[in-house]
């Protein structure tokens, strides 16, 4: 079986009695699939994100357990011979959002998020690539050369209920979701900055903040600049063969199934970061899905040994803030008037444990009050609250906790959610709008 990922990191996985049963077919991947001991751990509702789906349906068939044994069917020839295209293995997989809170939370780190990008890309291979996976997984192409005339359309369909019913006839976009517009400016890169008191930092402006929110990457300049850190932004290596157009971490293109095309931006963005990694400049993102993909995700696409130095050096914002004040970094913030927070965390944020650095750099405001809510998945993870066969589930996963917490808080309340999706969610929800941490540093500022 040729897979399209990269699975040798499971060769000598687990040496011993730590597999449960191999399939026959699979390879390492196979392998991948049998980590899972079966401690069904993914069936508790417990603290912590696993199992989403599950917590919504209570229901085993829809636990990390159960999609391992239908993994287990396909790999030893119990599907028939398609079985990537199989029902067994489409019901399965259905309401797996791609949180990893299994291999953070499993004891056996089931990555039940890789073996999912394996499945979908053997099924594009079988089927074909569908119409919805290849609109959104080519969004950040789609808003990089055509942005204005895509918020055009975004907006025109919001707002008439013929398109949208349209739009989910034909390309499964739920009617009842409005659907996030790019900005009506895009982030304009400045010149680079000379280097500040504390150096210069390298910032990873991604699709969500160059093309939708580009004050985020303006405000996190205003911060790494009060830092003390002069900044120049990623862009594309000199000999890319399309300069002109934004950096991709691929996210997108693997949480469809086009790995080949995830692997090629994956190798635009290392052919850019290359000088840095030479240097060993510190590279900073802003979106947890993205810049989490490089410490992860990256190793699975066979790009080389520079992924192993890229994890080294790449560093949420809040992560790389709260690594520098143990080296004599200070901000200079203000109170902000006793304002109350609540702070939600993107499930890759608390599958890679970067929630301390977030709590951390938090506390650095004076008089500052936040919580953090206890929650699992808000449910629209990437574009799986969008599909309209997923909406009743995506809402009911931001059901469970996260909603009718932002709800029953004061309206003067702050919200905090660094990502992308979880902003869409909750403000789709409740008509609140949370912010990203850059922008609550930057309006904590003393000194703008």
């Amino acid at each position: 079986m040729k897979t399209h990922l990269d699975w040798s990191a499971y060769d000598t996985y687990g040496i011993g009695d730590a597999f449960s049963g191999v399939p026959i077919r699979g390879g390492n991947y196979a392998k991948a699939v049998a980590v899972c001991m079966h401690n069904r751990e993914c069936q508790r509702v417990t603290r912590g994100i696993m199992c989403p789906s599950y917590r919504i349906t209570n229901d085993p068939a829809h636990s990390t357990e159960a999609r391992v044994a239908a993994f287990k069917a396909a790999l030893n020839g119990e599907l028939g011979d398609d079985p990537f295209g199989s029902q067994v293995l489409a019901d399965a997989m259905d309401l797996c959002v791609s949180c990893k809170g299994c291999k953070k939370e499993c004891p056996s780190a089931v990555d039940m998020t890789l073996i999912k990008t394996e499945y979908l890309a053997q099924k594009n291979d079988a089927h074909g690539v569908p119409r919805r996976a290849r609109l959104l997984g080519g969004l950040p192409a789609w808003v990089g050369h055509w942005g204005q005339m895509v918020r055009k359309l975004v907006l025109l369909r919001n707002n008439s209920p013929l398109l949208r019913r349209l739009a989910e006839r034909f390309l499964g976009l739920s009617a009842r979701r409005r659907i996030p517009a790019p900005a009506a400016h895009g982030f304009d890169a400045p010149a680079p900055d000379a280097d500040g008191p504390r150096g210069r930092v390298m910032l990873f402006v991604d699709t969500f903040a160059q093309h939708f929110e580009p004050e985020i990457a303006q405000a996190a300049i205003a911060v790494l600049n009060a830092a003390g850190y002069g900044v120049s932004i990623v862009r594309p290596a000199a000999d890319d063969a399309q300069p002109d157009r934004a950096l991709c971490c691929g996210r997108t293109y693997l949480s469809t199934g086009q790995v080949e095309k995830a692997r090629a931006e994956a190798q635009r963005v290392l052919a850019a970061l290359r000088p840095a990694l030479r240097t060993g400049l510190p590279i900073i993102g802003l979106e947890p899905s993205c810049l989490l993909s490089m410490r992860d995700e990256f190793y699975s696409l066979a790009l080389g040994a520079e992924v192993a130095q890229l994890g080294k050096q790449v560093f949420l914002l809040e992560e790389f803030l709260a690594r520098e004040s143990h080296r004599g970094l200070t901000l200079p913030l203000k109170s902000m008037g006793g304002t109350k927070a609540l702070l939600h965390g993107h499930c890759h944020q608390k599958a890679f444990g970067t929630m301390k650095s977030m709590r951390k750099v938090l506390g650095w405001i004076p008089d500052f009050q936040f919580e953090l809510i206890e929650s699992s998945c808000c449910g629209m993870a990437g574009a799986f609250g969008l599909e309209a066969e997923h909406y009743d589930a995506s809402q009911a996963m931001a059901e469970l906790s996260l909603l009718p917490k932002i709800r029953a808080a004061e309206d003067s309340t702050a919200l905090i959610a660094n990502g992308f999706s979880c902003r869409h969610q909750i403000a789709d929800g409740t008509g609140k709008k949370p912010m990203h941490v850059a922008i609550l540093l930057q309006q904590a500022l003393a000194f703008p």
